[in-house]
């Protein structure tokens, strides 16, 4: 049986391990060591980085989003809208069915009064009062961000953070083992120009 044969019990993360440790094995080179020291310092780096980085872009995040809340609650406006038409057989298609968009008329706040097409639930009634989002033109826009919503992105940019870290320390391994690597092909290079001679010696 062959000594190097690799045993089939240790997995590929356990061999990878085991090929870098920092022992005496004489048959480890100094790029091999120097390989673990910068896998454990990119690891150990992760470990403390990380919660800094959740929290620092966290709080970005979450700073960006109030802003943007701000800016759109100062911005936008829930006016009442009465609904002047609706598409014939929506009030019968039941609660399930969703009427594309119905005429409705409101007054923006800037005195305009407007009337366009708003999608709303199809059993709505001629008449129907509703609320809608509006600039202070009259123009239809979305809801300002609600407190969950700025949570999220502030969850989100935590998150993101914490992957760039990653990405970062990983292009830096790997980048780090090229160079080393580079120098393991130099360093083999000039023992083969010492041994190569006597192992291709013609008897």
């Amino acid at each position: 049986m062959s000594s190097g044969r690799r045993d089939p019990n240790v997995s590929r993360l356990g061999r990878f391990v085991r090929g870098r440790r920092l022992d005496h094995n004489p048959l480890r080179r100094p790029s091999d060591r120097a390989e673990s020291a910068v896998l454990a310092v990119l690891v150990i780096a992760f470990i403390v980085a990380a919660p800094f980085a959740a929290l620092a872009c966290g709080a970005w995040g979450h700073a960006i989003a109030l802003r943007v809340q701000a800016a759109q609650q100062a911005s936008r406006y829930q006016v009442p809208a009465i609904v002047l038409q609706v598409p014939q057989g929506s009030q019968a298609a039941g609660y399930a069915a969703l009427a594309p968009e119905v005429q409705a008329r409101w007054t923006a706040p800037d005195g305009k009064v407007v009337s366009v097409e708003v999608p709303i639930p199809a059993a709505t009634a001629v008449g129907t009062v509703i609320r809608v989002w509006v600039t202070r033109d009259g123009q239809l826009t979305d809801a300002p961000l609600q407190d969950t919503q700025v949570a999220g992105q502030a969850d989100l940019a935590a998150s993101f953070g914490v992957v760039a870290l990653a990405v970062t320390l990983t292009v830096t391994g790997v980048l780090a083992r090229r160079a080393l690597d580079g120098r393991r092909m130099a360093a083999w290079d000039a023992d083969w120009r010492v041994t190569g001679e006597h192992w291709t010696r013609r008897t």
